[in-house]
């Protein structure tokens, strides 16, 4: 009975095995590969089809590249140089188109004794940024994000310091405005007195004001002409701007759009719309032959802060339609939330509905940004020569006509390393914003 029962009774192990590696297809590697490469017949062929056309392209790509010419003054010397060291029929690049002309591409014809500035206010550039990005460093430096924009203009253009700080006058009158007018005369009326007044000032005040201020105490820089700049400075400078300036004004627009008064919600309707309708060479043009007209007599805007304002106008109305998607996502319990709170309007956007709107809108905003940045390239067709004008001016001199590729794979190149720079940081903000799984 006994002998019967023990042969019945299952196998009980009373001993832990232990812990086995799994195997090696379904870790690491193997796993990616077989899963992402080689998971079905079609998988296969497709994958060594793009193998295929990787080694085609780098087998021609590469060695053209490595095996560049550095050393030589002219396109000339150049292929004289590739046929000395790979033979009469080697096809490589001519790199020392680069290596000459590098200055020209980066500052354009900037003095050469003053590259100094572009250099000081990139850095400073870097350090305003700094605050706005990275929530490491100090608020305090904040100050140094307000005074940037001034200081930069001073340092690339030069002239007298006087008129940066006659500019930043304007900006206190509005604040004043904003904050001491607006419990007396009402919100609508004191934004647009705090719109109108230092407009009115830039145009009639704020230049005889510096002039006078610096006949008492002259403190200048040696002018540089927006004629002199170009290369990836010229581009910097109208995308940087127009990226700073575009996204407080979107901001405002998107608001304006959902305004229930309504010269205000028609007003922002109508430039949007506007905007958005015509093409940004369109508006590059107007910058360029027409502004004039509709400015007061005697008044001389120049031509990169013309296609500045225009750039500005135009990303904005973009950034409005894309925050405006990201307020319309919101729930509408928390505007109700924020009346519940006892907000007023400007502080239920601050604290509660613009946070959690332009985290919903950052894929938006940094695709414009992009797309914004890129674009620059546009203002050779109204003169300013941009790293693609360069070029062209480049190619057409004696020593480097018939140089191509060399010179628009580093500009290509240079967008890139920007562009991706943009799109990784959208992401780690992403990334850093995303508080809904926590």
């Amino acid at each position: 009975m006994s002998d019967t029962h023990a042969q019945t009774v299952a196998f009980v192990r009373d001993t832990m095995l232990d812990q086995q590696d799994p195997p090696l297809t379904q870790i690491g590697a193997v796993k990616w590969i077989r899963e992402n490469l080689f998971s079905s017949w079609l998988n296969i062929l497709l994958t060594l089809l793009s193998l295929w056309v990787i080694y085609a392209a780098l087998s021609h790509l590469l060695p053209w590249a490595l095996r560049g010419i550095w050393d030589a003054s002219n396109l000339s010397e150049c292929r004289a140089l590739a046929a000395e060291r790979y033979g009469a029929d080697a096809s490589v690049a001519c790199w020392a188109v680069l290596a000459e002309r590098w200055p020209q591409l980066v500052f354009g014809f900037f003095p050469k004794e003053l590259y100094w500035r572009p250099i000081l206010a990139f850095l400073l550039f870097l350090a305003a940024v700094a605050p706005v990005l990275f929530s490491s460093v100090p608020r305090k430096m904040l100050w140094v994000t307000a005074l940037a924009p001034f200081l930069l203009f001073w340092l690339i253009w030069g002239g007298s310091l006087w008129g940066p700080i006659a500019a930043v006058l304007g900006f206190v009158i509005s604040w004043a405005i904003m904050t001491y007018a607006a419990p007396k005369i009402g919100a609508l009326l004191s934004v647009i007195l705090a719109i109108v007044v230092p407009v009115l000032y830039w145009l009639f005040v704020c230049g005889p004001l510096a002039d006078a201020l610096a006949s008492v105490v002259p403190l200048a820089l040696q002018p540089v002409a927006t004629q002199k700049m170009g290369g990836f400075l010229l581009a910097t400078i109208i995308g940087v701007s127009g990226i700073v300036l575009s996204l407080p004004l979107g901001i405002l627009l998107a608001l304006g759009r959902q305004s229930d008064m309504f010269i205000i919600n028609k007003f922002s309707v109508a430039f949007i719309e506007i905007i958005r309708g015509v093409p940004l060479i369109v508006w590059l043009f107007t910058a360029s032959l027409l502004l004039n007209y509709f400015l007061p007599p005697g008044t001389n805007f120049d031509l990169m802060l013309r296609v500045i304002i225009m750039v500005t106008l135009f990303s904005a109305a973009y950034i409005a339609e894309v925050v405006r998607g990201g307020l319309a996502a919101l729930p509408k319990g928390q505007y109700e939330a924020a009346d519940a709170l006892g907000l007023d309007y400007w502080k239920s956007m601050r604290l509660i509905i613009l946070p959690q709107a332009l985290k919903i809108s950052i894929p938006g905003i940094v695709n414009t940004f992009i797309g914004l940045f890129k674009d620059t390239t546009l203002v050779v067709f109204i003169g300013l020569l941009d790293p693609i004008g360069l070029s062209s001016s480049i190619r057409a001199s004696t020593d480097w006509n018939g140089v191509y590729w060399e010179l628009f794979v580093f500009i290509g190149l240079c967008f890139f390393i920007f562009c991706f720079s943009m799109g990784r940081y959208s992401l780690f903000l992403e990334k850093k914003l995303r508080r809904e799984h926590r």
